[in-house]
């Protein structure tokens, strides 16, 4: 939850950001990258040092960063200061996935494991949903700064109800392995020998394409909606709520649909099939203000429902004893994504372009759905060689 609520405290203030610096869509949305450039490369490596020293010192810095990132944030007098504290939250963000799912792995029993995820998903999409709903209300009544220090506070409280259950977070490094023959032995023979594996990459590019749907709706869709559509301001920090809560609630019913890991790949094409097909609405439809924030929930529940599929695909191209390295390099994707849909859709909106943005998104929706099933295709290739 604080993991995702980090990422989504600068995006709804924009409005005040781009008045107080006097930066454009564009120079804002380069904050958001230089976040997730840090944490891509902090979260590759975190995989090595969870798998080495086990995850849960690593999960503490990780929140203490984040605390620190929120109060540089609410002090900062020019944009290069945020910039600077943008970095500071990339590395405490960079911890979470290797942690996070070194310990769901660990665990939770196999037969769980898919309920465990749409748990996680859910906490994650809750914490998306938390972050407007807390820092804009509190930004139109005192000031951005004040909400910032508040974003902050809230990681330091978790962090300090991790350090007082810090017991139940316990795990020791994952035992060397065992020495083994065939393909297994092949992938266990070096630390680094899981990257010859096809579908890990193809699990990347997957999660690539899936951040920059993500950070579409977060930083833009919104705004773009509000400019298309008329939304009123007020509402335009609830559709993106509407969107995360309305995600949280499909990943409940995603948890059962994952329970048979053979339909994961199916469950994401339907989940996004609907997502990309409301995007387009959004986007090329003349829609009354009121209907906007229905249909964020709408893409938000379909995208929810592919959520712990989406985690399957990578549970089932993962070696043993590799969870950390697989994970920090496959969710450097979902960190290099949002670093690149800024840029690209920050463009955009300065041209006001705000059709193209849905239209990109569903674009981006749909390229996930063959990204997949390719995953799928990589790996029966791999795991069942031609005779």
């Amino acid at each position: 939850m604080v993991s995702h609520f980090s990422q989504l405290l600068l995006a709804p203030l924009f409005p005040w950001l781009k008045e107080a610096f006097n930066a454009s869509y564009a120079e804002l949305g380069f904050l958001m990258t230089i976040f997730f450039v840090v944490s891509c490369g902090v979260q590759t490596a975190s995989g090595f040092v969870v798998d080495r020293f086990g995850p849960r010192p690593v999960l503490f810095g990780g929140l203490a960063l984040l605390g620190v990132a929120g109060l540089g944030y609410a002090m900062s007098t020019n944009y290069w200061m945020m910039a600077f504290f943008a970095a500071v939250a990339g590395v405490g963000n960079g911890v979470f996935h290797p942690v996070d799912y070194t310990l769901l792995n660990r665990k939770v029993s196999a037969p769980r494991l898919g309920h465990a995820y749409s748990v996680h998903g859910i906490t994650g999409s809750l914490g998306w949903a938390i972050a407007p709903a807390l820092v804009v209300p509190i930004a139109m009544a005192y000031s951005w700064r004040v909400a910032l220090a508040c974003a902050a506070a809230v990681a330091f409280v978790v962090l300090a109800v991790l350090w007082f259950h810090r017991e139940r977070l316990s795990l020791p490094a994952a035992p060397r392995a065992t020495p083994a023959t065939g393909a297994t032995a092949a992938v266990q023979e070096h630390p680094m020998a899981f990257m010859r594996i096809p579908a890990v990459w193809m699990c990347f590019a997957f999660f690539f394409f899936y951040a920059m749907a993500l950070s579409v709706v977060q930083a833009f869709a919104p705004e773009a909606a509000r400019q298309l559509h008329g939304v009123p301001l007020t509402l335009v920090a609830v559709c993106l709520s509407t969107y995360m809560v309305c995600s949280a609630s499909g990943m409940v019913l995603g948890g059962f649909l994952a329970s048979d890991p053979a339909r994961c790949e199916r469950v994401v094409g339907v989940g996004f099939g609907i997502a990309a097909a409301i995007a387009l609405l959004l986007g090329l439809g003349h829609l009354p203000s009121l209907m906007v924030p229905v249909l964020f929930g709408a893409m938000g529940f379909a995208a929810g429902i592919a959520g712990p599929s989406r985690d399957l695909l990578v549970k089932r191209s993962t070696p043993e004893n590799a969870t950390g390295r697989v994970y920090g390099v496959v969710y450097a994707g979902l960190d290099i994504g949002q670093a690149v849909a800024p840029l690209i859709f920050g463009v955009l909106m300065d041209h006001g372009q705000f059709r193209g943005v849905f239209i990109g998104l569903a674009v981006v929706q749909a390229v996930l759905i063959a990204s997949a099933f390719n995953v799928r295709r990589v790996r029966r290739t791999v795991l069942v060689p031609a005779v």
